[in-house]
């Protein structure tokens, strides 16, 4: 296999559209359907099922697209590893994170990261948990920073355990005084019952989230459903509704400010936490330069 052919097959196959991949490899769209026909003429048979809008591979195609992505982390690794023995830094870190704190965590750790590997290029992308996941195993993304339950490990990929976190219910102060909730003591929080506040509104985050399986799981063991006035992927939004006085809702520890007094917070019964984590394919060399960026990385998540 030809590295320059499998990259341009990859990429019909993400674009779904050879005039789009065209554009993105900055070549025409004649060239790149030769290089597509004259593959195809090799192996006997079409690689795509075309049309004008949506070019998706035939069962051939899968089976090509499938040992194209093998080979390119095959040849990453080699040259990772290599790049390593010579002390050789010019090359490319694919990171993720998710919305939130993963950029305060990127803007933190990368001026620190780039002190000491100058020429090291970073590549950031802003990703769901399962965008990051499925982009890590297809090979597209090298080291991914996400917050999981031990039951959503995707098999494929490894997981380092960076910190533990635990939810928090957060309540709008005001609504805490009325319902007359618990006070903190010795500056530690409170603990408090769920079913306390099953007539009130909750603004949860989304079903897609890796973190709803979680919170789902406490409002039955509550025993009860919560009203919920809608659901969002942002925990920021989670929080600006909290302080407008319009719900109440649950929070990674994370998104905590003490400095404000208008939401107060409280810890759960049964104090559930998750991992955050930094994960790559079970199959990746981690390079020197991602081993410190995820030491880095730690060392932020640790401090907060």
């Amino acid at each position: 296999m030809d590295l320059k052919q499998i990259e341009y097959i990859l990429k019909i196959a993400e674009e779904k559209n050879i005039t789009h991949a065209a554009e993105k490899l900055f070549i025409t769209q004649s060239a790149l359907n030769q290089q597509l026909l004259k593959l195809e003429k090799e192996l006997g048979c079409p690689l795509f099922y075309r049309s004008r809008t949506d070019w998706r591979p035939t069962p051939a195609g899968e089976i090509y697209l499938d040992a194209a992505r093998q080979i390119l982390i095959l040849k990453k690794n080699a040259y990772d590893q290599i790049h390593d023995l010579t002390e050789y830094q010019k090359n490319t870190i694919r990171i993720g994170f998710t919305p939130g704190r993963g950029i305060d965590m990127f803007s933190q750790v990368y001026p620190k990261f780039h002190e000491h590997f100058s020429q090291t290029r970073i590549e950031p992308n802003e990703l769901s948990v399962r965008q990051q996941q499925d982009l890590l195993l297809s090979g597209d993304l090298d080291l991914g920073f996400m917050t999981l339950l031990p039951k959503q490990e995707r098999t494929g990929l490894s997981y380092q355990t960076i910190t533990e976190e635990e939810l928090l219910l957060a309540v709008p102060s005001r609504l805490a005084s009325i319902l007359s909730l618990p006070n903190s003591s010795s500056g530690s929080l409170p603990v408090c019952d769920l079913t306390i506040l099953k007539e009130e509104p909750f603004v949860l985050i989304q079903k897609k989230s890796t973190a709803r399986d979680l919170v789902d799981s406490l409002f039955e063991t509550a025993g009860f459903a919560p009203q919920i006035l809608f659901e969002t992927a942002n925990n920021q939004t989670i929080l600006s509704m909290i302080r407008a006085e319009i719900c109440c809702g649950i929070l990674p520890a994370y998104y905590v400010d003490h400095t404000r007094r208008d939401v107060t917070y409280y810890r759960l019964p049964s104090h559930p936490v998750w991992n955050i984590t930094a994960a790559c394919r079970k199959d990746a060399y981690i390079t020197k330069a991602a081993k410190e960026f995820i030491s880095l990385a730690a060392d932020y998540f640790n401090c907060i």
